[in-house]
This record gives C-alpha cells, structure tokens and sequence, in this order.
C-alpha cells in the first residue's frame, strides 16, 4: 500500500487556469509598461471545472438532486465534488446569515473546526522539513513546564499523547469566562492543577483538543511567529487560499467573519471564551480554497512526498484500516488502491467535511452553518460520486 501511495502522490497533475481578480485600475500582467503596484490584487488560480462528459454529467445531476432535496429539508451550506482537481459539481445553498439573509457562495469563509487539525499538522510538519522540529522529539523540549513525561510530538499529531480535553478542565476551572483562553492558558491550568492523564503517553489512541493547541504554541515557539501569521505565510499564502483565515478571539474579541454558525434553527452560536485557544479549531476557509489545498498536497508546494507519506501512513496497530488516523488526517486504507485521506469538523454550529481518495484523485467538500440535514456518512457521500 505505501509503495501505492507513493506513486499516487507523484502523479498529480493539474491543468491551470489563471485569472485576474477584478479591482478598479489593476494593470494587465502583459503590459511590459509597469509592475503591479503593492496594493493591487496579483493573478489568482481559480478553479477550473471538468470537462462534462456524459458520465460526469449524470453525476452532477444526482448530485444536484440530491443537495437540492436536501435544501428542502433544512441544509445550509457549501458543496464541491472534484476529480483530478477540476470540479465536477459545486453550489452554495442559502445563508451566510439568517437573519440579513446575505447570501453563501462558493468563496465564503467557514469555521472549519476540526478540519483545523491537518493545516496545524501541515504547519509542524513544514517546521520538520526546515529541520526545527523533530516528530518524536519530546514535547517537554518545546514546553519545559508540561507535567506529563513522555509525550512526543508524534503523539499529539497522532492523538496517542493520553492527555484530557482542555475544553472540559477550563470549562470548569477558567475562572471568568468573558476574558477568552489563550493556549498558554491551557498550559498554564495543566500545570496549576496536574488533572489526571486519561492514558500513558502511546497507551492508546484517544481524540483530544490539547493536542493540537499544544501544537499550535509550539509552532509559535519554534517559528518566533504567531501561529495565524505563520499558517499565513506558509500555508495559505502558497496555496492561494485568500479567503482564509484564523479566528482568534484574544486578536479580535469580535468575530466579523460573514458566516455565522447556528446551533439551532435561528439562534447565532456564543463567541465563547475557548474560541481564543487555536490550531484545534478557528480556521476558516471557502470550498474554493480547500481545493487550492487538496492540489497542493498532490505536489511539494507544502512538504515534500516523504513528508506526505508519512502524513498519510496510519500510525496506529490497534485501529481498524477503515478507521485509523496518521499526522493530524483520519485515513481509511482498507482499500490499497484508493486510500481515503479526510477529515471532519463539528464546532459551535459549523459542520464540515473534507474528503480526498488518493487513488481516483476525488475531492469532496462540505461545509455547512447550521446543524439541519448536515450530518453525512463519509462512505455514503463517496458512494454519490
């Protein structure tokens, strides 16, 4: 399977469709009269859509069927279907905001939630590849004062590191809520009050938010940057992502994004204290620009094809292929061929899906702002493709 996934990955390929941004005044590249100046917008890759073959065009078409009944019954987001990077099927369903009624479209940003974790991952791994970084050194390298030894960086990637979720310890013993939480904070309450591990570091896998906010303060600390800053220039920047960005509530107590999410049918969800802890969570990010980043991650924009390897290997024996999880991706490798590569996110009405079969080189994006008729079976929407 990894000799597989090794040429997967250095096969991809993309034909490339560029095209200006439009803004008043912007000079034409060709024009051999001048540069851009500073605060023009530059050449941006769109994304470019398939060629519609009568197959693909039954498949758009069940597709719309599908997502258009699903409308009907309350679903509130943004689709995209890709092969070979060129989309096949894409649409925006209802509202940004249900209470302006602005409109979604394909460029419009959401909170990511848990999708966050990969693009965290990405960000260490790019700090392994400059040689700042070990994966299996300890993170007490990184954060002398953690009172938990024998955690390495490996296993916060890998969510084998046993510690408790900071979203549970802070919730009870942040003492004012209205001030938001910082990831030293998450740091600082572990080492005040020692809370139990759940497990030995590699005793087990067990999914926790303190994995990836330890994560994200150690980019910081190796990097000399902010962690939205550093994502910036070496993620988003690359890959063209211009409608992305991290929310972080201690930089901006008021969340301007355009999106807002809805825990129930009408209610705006709560800018809690926690939304100023990062790299779990706050990324936010149009399907457009998940796209950018899935054909990136086919060539070495990012990281290289060892490091990708590596990224997308499972890094647990006691986990199902169907159901394992490598450096900050969920994986199923039960089929050798078409290795799945995927991610889900739920966070304060926001739920989000981002799936990539390696082998068919098949893209699915869903993004949704309210929890009415959005909660998919990965397999399922697979199966609709």
């Amino acid at each position: 399977m990894i000799s597989f996934i090794k040429k997967i990955l250095r096969s991809g390929s993309f034909l490339i469709l560029f095209v200006l941004l439009p803004s008043a005044g912007c000079k034409n590249p060709d024009n051999r009269g001048g540069d851009l100046a500073e605060d023009e917008p530059i050449a941006r890759e769109m994304p470019k859509y398939a060629e519609m073959t009568p197959k693909r065009a039954a498949v758009a078409d069940s597709l719309r069927h599908y997502f258009d009944q699903l409308q009907r019954a309350g679903f509130n987001g943004t689709v995209l279907f890709a092969e070979n990077g060129e989309i096949v099927f894409s649409r925006a369903y209802g509202y940004a905001n249900l209470k302006t009624r602005d409109s979604l479209t394909m460029e419009s940003a959401f909170q990511l939630a848990s999708i966050s974790k990969p693009i965290t991952a990405l960000a260490v791994l790019i700090l392994k590849q400059d040689g700042k970084i070990g994966i299996d050194d300890s993170a007490r390298k990184y954060i002398p004062d953690l009172p938990y030894p024998g955690i390495t960086i490996r296993h916060l990637l890998t969510h084998r590191s046993g510690l408790p979720n900071y979203m549970y310890f802070a919730g009870e013993d942040w003492p004012n809520k209205d001030i938001p939480l910082k990831n030293q904070d998450v740091i600082d309450l572990m080492v005040k009050n020692q809370y139990k591990p759940y497990y030995l570091p590699d005793k087990r896998y067990n999914y926790s938010n303190t994995n990836f906010a330890l994560l994200a303060y150690i980019v910081e600390k190796v990097s000399g940057m902010k962690f939205e800053d550093f994502v910036q220039k070496r993620i988003f920047d690359p890959c063209q992502m211009v409608n992305s960005h991290i929310y972080n509530k201690n930089t901006s107590p008021i969340n301007t994004a355009p999106v807002v999410g809805y825990p129930t049918s009408r209610s705006e969800a709560e800018n809690t204290f926690l939304n100023g802890v990062v790299g779990d969570k706050g990324v936010y990010c149009s399907a457009y620009d998940l796209l950018m980043l899935d054909k990136a991650l086919y060539t070495d924009k990012l990281v290289t094809m060892a490091t990708r390897m590596e990224a997308f290997t499972p890094q647990h024996k006691d986990l199902r292929p169907n159901d394992n999880y490598g450096l900050g991706w969920r994986l199923d490798v039960s089929d050798s061929m078409n290795p799945v590569i995927y991610h889900t996110g739920w966070w304060k009405g926001f739920r989000t899906y981002f799936i990539r079969e390696l082998g068919e080189k098949r893209t699915i994006i869903v993004l949704c702002n309210t929890m009415r008729a959005s909660r998919f079976n990965n397999r399922e929407l697979r199966e609709r493709f």
